[in-house]
This record gives C-alpha cells, structure tokens and sequence, in this order.
C-alpha cells in the first residue's frame, strides 16, 4: 500500500465523509453545493480579511470596523449559479403567490433608490412602522416560509468553514434582489438579531459604505469613512463595533445585484409559532487537530520533497501543502461522522 496519497484520490475519500447531504432533492432550489468540488482544497483556500478605520466615538479614538471580516473563496463560480438561479425560482413562486404573504415584497419603483425586492425566510421582519401598527423588528405573530434547502447548505458551509461561529447558527435570512439604482439607505442591524451576521454577494461587485455619520448626498447617494467593495461570492461578517456602532449603507447599484443576509434571532424574539429547524442544530466547524485519519498515512519528508513530474519548484510546494491540507480536513470530517 503507497504511504503517500494524491489530492484527486483524499478528494474521493473526503466526498464520502463530507457535509454534503443525500443526492435526492438536489434540485435548483434543494441542491447541494459541494457535488463537485474538493473540500479540503477549497477549504484551505479560503481567505479572511480584517479591516481597521479610527474615528472618534464620544471623545475616544475606535477602530469602528473592529469585527468586520471579508471572506473570499467560499463559494465557487458554480455555486453561485446554482444559488442565483434557486433565488430566481422564489420570486417566480412570489410573484405567482406560492409563497406566504409576509414572505414575498416586491414594493413599487417610485423613486431611484426604492423599489429592491425582498424575501424573507425564518421569520417577518418588519422595516418601519406598518398599517397594522407594528414597530420596526421581527414580527412574532406573523408567519413566513422556512428556510430552503440550499440556503441551510449556504449555512452549513459557513460553519464547517470556520467563517460563522457555531455559537451563532442564523435560523433566518433576507434576499435581497436589486435592480439598477436600487440602494439600501444607512443604518444598524435591529437588535432583535445577535451577532455576528453576514451578507453574500452575488451577480455584481458593488460597495459598502461604514461610518458613524453617513452623509446623505442625494436619492441612494451616501459616503462614509469607510468604503469596502464586495467581491462575488464574498461573505461579509458584521460583529461588535462594525455591526453596533457604525452604521452602513449600500448606495446604488449600477447593475443588477442579489444579496442574502443571514441573521440569528434573539432568543425573546422568536414568533411564537416558529420550529427549530433539525438541519440546522449542533453545527460544528472543521477542527484540523487531533490524530491522523487511519485512512490516510502521513507524507515522509522524502515524498514531500518529490514534485510531480516536470513540476516547477512551486507546484511542488503546492502540491505538498494541498495534500497535508486535504489529509487534515478528511481527519476531522471522520471524526464529526456520526457513529
């Protein structure tokens, strides 16, 4: 038996351990993401970027991005699709009234910077003040659609990946899907919701402005300390200054735009009809310590220091820490596999 293993074969082994779940319903809107990919690879490839901007915040001097975390690679070009396309089939289903009434709001285009549409998932959140009378925040009496398939696989990977504590597993989320010259105005995320939360981005870059004072220039026109564009597939994660005591705005977009924010709700104020969701409970992420996989034998120091075959000095590099990567993702895979 060979000592040294290939990444193509760890990647078989990893598949069969991995978070994926069963291949039926693997439909646009209940698809899972990594039926292609390499975990481990793609896992070790994830890049994390912290952000710093000094403003003074009642005579002290803060760094108001303090918790704010960009996440690049966690999605791949494919899974973008894929998540685009199941968002297209909830506003075929809201426009057709398929989905509750709370879920689905498609407002009237009156005024440049009005108009995006919004879907809403786990729970109804209300913006301002509606005919009924409610305040702004969640809504506990009213009932929206649970959240789908793949959005609770989005979920799933933001754990596993290390990029959302399993502290904080969101039960709730918000689509948003913008149109040209559609905006989301300044402001700070309800407390209803705990922190950390994030965004991801889809079909456009765009930016996110920061700032403890937003300067409205005109109708989806502001400008702030802090401007952080938002690469494709990027998760964006908002915790302790950066979600509480700066407020951010998207301005508008120049093309059309599809986010979704994934929030946790406060305990007290979850509607009173909501259910846990079984899919979503006891998520852990990936832990790169503990004992060798029994399945996969350690690189002696000789393979690692053998490239492939016409490889340059640096594939060889590559290829070793892909390798070790992947060995130390399916170790853990194997140790979270139910018994």
């Amino acid at each position: 038996m060979a000592s040294g293993r290939s990444v193509d074969k760890i990647s078989e082994e990893l598949k069969s351990l991995s978070l994926r779940g069963p291949a039926a319903g693997s439909g646009r809107d209940g698809g899972i993401l990594l039926d292609e990919e390499d975990e481990a690879v793609r896992f070790s490839n994830v890049r994390k970027k912290d952000f710093k901007r000094w403003e003074r915040v009642r005579g002290r001097l803060i760094n108001i991005l303090d918790g704010l975390e960009l996440h690049t690679g966690v999605f791949s070009a494919a899974e973008q699709r894929r998540i685009v396309d199941c968002v297209y089939d909830f506003q075929e289903k809201g426009r057709k009234g398929r989905l509750r009434e709370r879920t689905y709001s498609e407002p009237r285009k009156w005024m440049r910077g009005k108009g995006r549409v919004t879907i809403q998932f786990g729970c109804c959140y209300n913006y301002a003040v509606d005919r009924n009378g409610n305040p702004p925040g969640i809504i506990r009496d009213e009932e929206v659609d649970p959240i789908p398939p793949l959005l609770k696989q989005m979920i799933k990977r933001m754990v596993a990946w290390h990029v959302l504590p399993p502290s904080c597993i969101p039960n709730s989320c918000i689509v948003n899907i913008y149109d040209k010259d559609d905006c989301i105005p300044p402001h700070i995320d309800h407390h209803d919701f705990v922190r950390p939360f994030c965004t991801v981005s889809f079909l456009s870059e765009c930016n996110i402005v920061f700032g403890t004072e937003l300067r409205i220039n005109g109708p989806g026109d502001f400008s702030g300390s802090a401007t952080i564009p938002l690469p494709l597939g990027s998760v964006l994660v908002l915790n302790g200054n950066s979600a509480d005591v700066a407020k951010h705005c998207v301005p508008v977009v120049p093309t059309r735009r599809i986010s979704i924010t994934f929030r946790k709700m406060d305990d007290s104020k979850i509607p009173y009809d909501y259910i846990p969701d079984p899919d979503l409970q006891n998520l852990r992420p990936l832990s790169l310590r503990g004992q060798q996989h029994p399945n996969i034998l350690p690189l002696r120091q000789d393979q690692q220091d053998q490239p492939p075959k016409n490889a340059k000095p640096s594939q060889k590099v590559q290829q070793a820490q892909k390798v070790q990567q992947a060995q130390k993702v399916l170790q853990s895979l194997a140790l979270q596999r139910p018994m």
